[in-house]
């Protein structure tokens, strides 16, 4: 059997089952030396995990911070510990208001704004996630951070429940959105249902069924479906080594604008990745600004 090539695998994760879950099963199924994913999934939530393959475990931490794009559905009326339908109900409240009272506030939560994460999240405070002191007793919240909700569409109105499609930057929790928006209509509210469709490049039409990684042919057939790693660093610059370049940078050798032009400017990458004549991926590099040597992130085999 010829072995597991390096790439990012997508998978639509079914409800129910944490992030850590899926990896296991991809890393079992395809039988990869390593895999890892590049953003958690609340394990109530279905959708997009993107996943690192081998030597694409690597270049996940390019993925952590994009943007993202969910449908939702929220439930007005009902306030839960966790902000979403897995936790205990802390208030209810009649729902009295109207559609186009609904359609200001979802209207008005558009564009930048400090987002408090919730106490009930994989955050750590001194080694410790939030959930496991939450679930203690001893929640801890940690400082409210800048977040961006880029576009939140209303789909259907039907109340109780809001359905919507939302894109926002990495970080935001939308079941803490989902919250906000029930206090704005005062009368409280929590994420009943989440689908994860965008991470950064990675879209669900580009993602597998987790369970066809449990065919016995699921390393042959699901490794034709992986996004090589240059294709998935499509939006950083790219240079291309010559010959005698091509061993310096296997060897880690100093690097140069001598060498490799930095990112034109505006290209908003202070990236760059550098591929063989083959167009193969052999490093990523960092440039930064009135440095003319670059540094090394990554280097591949």
């Amino acid at each position: 059997m010829a072995e597991l090539r390096s790439g990012i695998l997508v998978v639509d994760k079914p409800e129910g089952i944490s992030s850590a879950a899926v990896v296991a099963r991809v890393k079992r199924g395809l039988k990869a030396k390593k895999a890892g994913h590049c953003g958690t999934l609340d394990p109530f939530a279905s959708g997009v995990i993107v996943c690192g393959i081998n030597q694409a475990t690597r270049i996940s931490r390019f993925f952590l911070h994009g943007d993202k794009r969910y449908g939702g559905v929220l439930r007005l009326g009902v306030e839960t510990d966790t902000q979403d339908r897995t936790g205990a109900v802390v208030s209810e409240c009649p729902v009295n208001v109207t559609d186009d009272a609904v359609r200001t506030v979802f209207a008005a939560a558009v564009g930048p704004m400090r987002q408090q994460p919730p106490a009930f999240s994989a955050l750590k405070h001194k080694g410790v996630p939030l959930y496991k002191l939450a679930r203690a007793g001893r929640p801890v919240q940690k400082p409210a951070r800048d977040i961006v909700i880029h576009h939140l569409e209303i789909l259907a109105i039907n109340l109780p429940d809001v359905h919507f499609d939302v894109a926002c930057s990495g970080g935001t929790y939308i079941r803490t959105l989902a919250a906000d928006l029930g206090r704005a209509l005062e009368c409280g509210a929590h994420l009943r249902k989440l689908v994860r469709t965008e991470s950064g490049p990675f879209t669900l039409d580009q993602a597998i069924d987790l369970a066809s990684l449990a065919a016995p042919d699921a390393p042959q057939t699901v490794a034709a479906r992986m996004i090589g790693m240059n294709e998935a660093l499509s939006f950083m610059p790219e240079r291309t080594a010559w010959a005698g370049m091509v061993d310096r940078i296997r060897h880690g050798m100093p690097l140069t604008e001598k060498d490799l032009a930095p990112p034109a400017t505006g290209s908003g990458s202070p990236w760059l990745r550098v591929v063989d004549p083959d167009r193969r991926l052999l490093a990523i590099l960092e440039h930064k600004k009135g440095i003319a040597r670059y540094n090394y992130c990554c280097v591949f085999n």
